[in-house]
Parts: structure tokens; C-alpha cells; sequence
């Protein structure tokens, strides 16, 4: 047991280097372009933080843990939306554009109901399972938020005092591979040690990739954000949450059924209910309040939200 213990740490160290050498090296290539922080938020960073769990996922799919690739993005995207966005808003009321309350945020809940209603009535197989028609259902809806963010980048670029200098284009390359390699390196490392914790506790997988593994591929989301924060970038921060909880969704979820079909245990519908009612709640918490800005009370409730969630885990331990 704590070989496994030992192997998570290591492959969780592997992981967010390597999401913080992705980061870095596409963002160094986006600042080249001139895109706005938003846009980077919703796509550069939100990538490059959802690269763990995209690692995680595709790995536990191809070796056939179909409950580690689904508890990963799921747990995932609630440690995002209740703890991570509400610890941000208890340390400074998070300010949000116009047009992530108009589009991002309810795109993201979709995402979270289109996954619900594919895992539990899907086209092909019937109930239960994520086919690899899903699968590129969820990739061609993937490609169309892409086109939005790519349609919107010509919104304001980046003030030059602000943005760090760019790396050299070779550099950039580099750092881009050398992330990709130790996420790929630790992504296998977590799934086997993952699954060989479960079964020395005897702990199920979706208890394991709901919280330890979820919450460890969150870590760079959570640095990010409150990095940003500090800054005073609240643009992406907001970007930073709401473009991942969609990459996880439609990106990661979309290749992992593509690459082999996931059985879906409705177990994991009571996530999901939190989910997108965590979502809709972050929607309404735009117009209560201060208006288009995430409160520090607000963000008290997402966080209570979530440590009661984490309890009811445990509890259930299904």
C-alpha cells in the first residue's frame, strides 16, 4: 500500500510538471499571437491544466478501468466549480465578463447534461454506456466551442507590462514535448497505483478517481487560479474553471469513448445531479449579489458544498 501511495505522489509530481511545462510553452506561443487572457484561459491553459486528466482518463479507458476515466473528469470538474472557484472567491470576489455569463457558463452546463443524457440514453448501445458515436457527438460540440473561442480572440490582447517575454520558438517546442512526455509517464504511473490502492483498501475505483485522483489532476487548476487571482487576472481564472470543466466534458471524455467505448454506472448520476446543479448555481450567482462577479459568500457555499459532497462519498463508498 504505500508502494501505491508512493507511485501516486510521483506520478501526481509528473503530472503537474508536465502540465506546468505544457502551460508554459503554449502559452509562450499564444503571447506570440497576441490572444487575448480569456481566450488563453478557455484554451491554451485550460488544456494544458486538463492535460493530467486527459492523460488519466485515456490511459484507464485503453487498459479497460472505464470508472477511473469517468470519476476522474467528474470529480474533476466538481473539485474545479465547488472548491477550487469558491476558494478563489473567498480570497477575492471573482469578476466575470459579459460574454462567459452569456455563452461559457451555460455551454458548460450543457456539456454536463449532454454527458447525463448520452450515459444514460444513448443511441447506439442503449443505456449505460458511452459509445464511440458519443464520443464524437462530444467532439463535434468540442469543435464548435473551439470556433466561438477562436471567433472571439479578436477581443483585447494582452498588455505587454503584464505578459511575461515569450520563450524562443524552439524553446517553446521543447517545453511543449517535454510536458506531453511526463504526462504521459505519469498518467500510467496514477491509474496502476490507483487501482492497486483500491483493491488493497477495498475501496472502489469510482471512490479512488472521484477524490484522490481527481483532486490531484485539479491541482494545477487550483494554482493557476488563485496565481491569477493575486495578479488581479480574474479573467483567467473564470477561463482558467469554466474552459476546463468543458475540456474535461466533451475533449477528454470524447477521445477516451472514442478510443474504447466506457460502460457507465449510474452510480455516478448522483455526481453528475451535483454537477450541473453546482453549474446553474454558479449561473445564478452572476445576477445575485454584485452583479456578474462570484462573491466571497458565494464562494463559501460552493466550498460547504463541496466538503459535504466529499462526506457523502465516504459514506457511500459504492
Amino acid at each position: 500500500m504505500l508502494i501505491n501511495i508512493i507511485l501516486i505522489t510521483i506520478g501526481m509530481i509528473l503530472l503537474l510538471k508536465g502540465g506546468d511545462t505544457l502551460v508554459n510553452g503554449a502559452s509562450s506561443l499564444a503571447r506570440r499571437k497576441k490572444i487575448s487572457e480569456l481566450a488563453i484561459g478557455l484554451t491554451i491553459v485550460a488544456f494544458g491544466t486538463s492535460a493530467p486528466e486527459f492523460i488519466i482518463s485515456l490511459v484507464a479507458s485503453l487498459d479497460s478501468h472505464p470508472e477511473i476515466a469517468l470519476g476522474n473528469v467528474i470529480g474533476s470538474n466538481l473539485f474545479n466549480l465547488l472548491f477550487i472557484l469558491g476558494i478563489t472567491a473567498i480570497f477575492m470576489p471573482v469578476a466575470v465578463q459579459k460574454n462567459t455569463v452569456r455563452f461559457e457558463i451555460p455551454f458548460s452546463l450543457f456539456a454536463t447534461v449532454l454527458l447525463f443524457l448520452l450515459a444514460n440514453f444513448g443511441f447506439i448501445y442503449g443505456r449505460n454506456i458511452l459509445s464511440r458515436i458519443d464520443g464524437a457527438i462530444f467532439l463535434l460540440f468540442f469543435g464548435l466551442f473551439i470556433f466561438y473561442v477562436y471567433k472571439s480572440m479578436k477581443a483585447e490582447a494582452p498588455e505587454d507590462g503584464e505578459a511575461a517575454k515569450p520563450l524562443s520558438l524552439v524553446k517553446s517546442i521543447i517545453f511543449i514535448i517535454l510536458g506531453l512526455v511526463m504526462l504521459i509517464a505519469g498518467g500510467r504511473v496514477v491509474v496502476y497505483a490507483a487501482v492497486e490502492l483500491a483493491l488493497a483498501l477495498n475501496i472502489s475505483e469510482k471512490i479512488i478517481s472521484l477524490t484522490i485522483v481527481a483532486i490531484g489532476t485539479s491541482l494545477p487548476e487550483l494554482i493557476i487560479s488563485i496565481t491569477a487571482m493575486i495578479k488581479k487576472k480574474s479573467d483567467l481564472a473564470i477561463g482558467n474553471i469554466v474552459g476546463s470543466n468543458i475540456f474535461n466534458i466533451l475533449f477528454i471524455l470524447g477521445a477516451s469513448s472514442l478510443a474504447r467505448p466506457l460502460v457507465y454506472s449510474p452510480v455516478f448520476n448522483q455526481d453528475l445531479y451535483l454537477l450541473i446543479f453546482g453549474t446553474f448555481l454558479l449561473f445564478i450567482a452572476m445576477f445575485t449579489g454584485k452583479k456578474r462577479n462570484l462573491d466571497r459568500w458565494e464562494g463559501a457555499i460552493f466550498v460547504l458544498l463541496y466538503i459535504g459532497y466529499v462526506v457523502f462519498l465516504i459514506m457511500r463508498n459504492e
